[in-house]
C-alpha cells in the first residue's frame, strides 16, 4: 500500500492506495497544531489501526507540502514509525510537468500535484482550481506545459477578514443562503461571500479561456469548499475532492524506487 500525504496550510490529508491504485481510505488532521515526530507517528499509527491497516502494510510514502515548518517532524515520524524514507515532491522530482518559469521552486508542490492529476485524469488543456486556504487557478496545456497561474484569497480567508475586521459582524457558517435578497446580518454575509465568490470564479474562468484562446479548455476543481461553488455554476466541468491524493499516486508511479 502507498501512503500519500498532502500537507496544506489548514489540513494534513492522508490517503491510502492499494495495489490496484484504488484509494481505499483517507483521513485528515489540522496542520496548525504543533506536533513532535512522536506525536505524528502515534497519530498515523492510530489512524491506520482505525482503518484496519497495519503499519507493515505501508510499502512506501510520498509527501507534498506547502508548510516547511512541520516537515522535519513529519518526515522523522514516517521514518521512525513506518520505517520508510518518503519521497518529498519538489525540485528534481519526476512529474512530467514542464515549468517554463524563472524559478520553478516558487511553485507550490500542491499545485504541481494538482496540475498533473487534472491533466492525466481529465485531459488537456485544463484549468485546475484548488479551493484551499488560498484559491489557485493553474492552466496546463495539452502537452503538459504550465501556461499561467492565478492566486486569490480563499473563501475562508475572506470570511475571516469580514468578521475579524468589522466589530459588529459575527462569525458565520459558510453556505449559500436561499436568496441573495438577504433580510438579516447572517444571510447578508453569506450572500456576499458565496455569491460574490461564484462571480469571481466564473469571471476568472471566462478571462482565462478568452485570453488563452482555449475554447476546448476543461475546468477541474478540488478543495474543501469547492463543492459549494461547483454546485452553483456550470463553468466547472468536474469536482474531484481527492484530486491531490490521486496526483501524488501518479507522481509516485513516475519515480523509480
Amino acid at each position: 500500500m502507498l501512503l500519500a500525504i498532502d500537507v496544506g496550510n489548514t489540513n494534513l490529508t492522508f490517503g491510502i492506495f492499494d495495489k490496484n491504485d484504488e484509494l481505499v481510505s483517507s483521513f485528515r488532521v489540522t496542520t496548525k497544531l504543533p506536533r513532535t515526530s512522536d506525536e505524528y507517528g502515534v497519530l498515523i499509527l492510530n489512524m491506520l489501526v482505525a482503518k484496519n491497516i497495519g503499519a507493515g502494510d505501508i510499502e512506501d510514502v510520498i509527501i507534498a507540502s506547502v508548510v516547511p515548518g512541520i516537515m522535519h517532524s513529519l518526515t522523522s515520524a514516517v521514518i521512525k514509525y513506518l520505517c520508510k524514507h518518503p519521497i518529498i515532491v519538489g525540485v528534481g522530482t519526476k512529474t512530467g510537468l514542464k515549468l517554463p518559469v524563472a524559478n520553478p521552486a516558487e511553485m507550490g508542490a500542491d499545485r504541481i500535484v494538482d496540475a498533473i492529476a487534472g491533466l492525466e485524469l481529465y485531459g488537456g488543456p485544463v484549468l485546475v482550481i484548488d479551493f484551499g486556504t488560498a484559491t489557485t487557478y493553474d492552466l496546463i496545456s495539452a502537452d503538459s506545459e504550465f501556461v499561467a497561474g492565478i492566486t486569490s484569497p480563499g473563501i475562508r480567508i475572506s470570511a475571516n477578514a469580514l468578521w475579524n475586521e468589522a466589530a459588529k459582524l459575527p462569525e458565520i457558517e459558510i453556505k449559500k443562503p436561499d436568496s441573495i435578497l438577504a433580510k438579516n446580518t447572517v444571510t447578508s454575509m453569506q450572500a456576499g461571500l458565496v455569491y460574490g465568490y461564484i462571480g469571481q470564479v466564473e469571471y476568472i474562468i471566462k478571462k482565462v479561456r478568452e485570453e488563452a484562446g482555449l475554447t476546448d479548455m476543461k475546468v477541474v476543481a478540488t478543495g474543501g469548499l469547492g463543492r459549494i461553488i461547483y454546485g452553483e455554476t456550470d463553468m466547472i466541468d468536474v469536482y474531484d475532492p481527492d484530486l491531490t491524493l490521486k496526483g501524488l499516486l501518479l507522481i509516485y508511479k513516475k519515480q523509480k524506487r
